[in-house]
């Protein structure tokens, strides 16, 4: 069995999802290289309605390359490289 892991809920003053979802974006940029942030997980959500989640990031599987970097429902195909 493995341990359960943790979740930040982040709460921001933003009033927009583009807004936030740039911050998501220079978070991971600055952040990127704690090893203990799966931004590949990232989701937005409204302060009241936290129950629907946007995902931010694609994070499909890459061969050997890692993850996808590009924003959910991208078009084109997968890349290590965001948008």
């Amino acid at each position: 069995m493995t341990a359960p892991r943790w979740v930040i809920h982040l709460p921001t003053t933003l009033t927009s999802l583009d807004e936030t979802t740039r911050l998501a974006a220079a978070l991971r940029e600055s952040l990127g290289h704690v090893t203990a942030i799966d931004f590949g997980e990232t989701t937005l959500s409204e302060e009241d309605r936290q129950f629907l989640r946007t995902r931010v990031w694609c994070d499909a599987r890459l061969d050997g390359a890692g993850r996808c970097r590009r924003r959910n429902d991208h078009d084109g195909p997968c890349g290590s490289t965001g948008e």
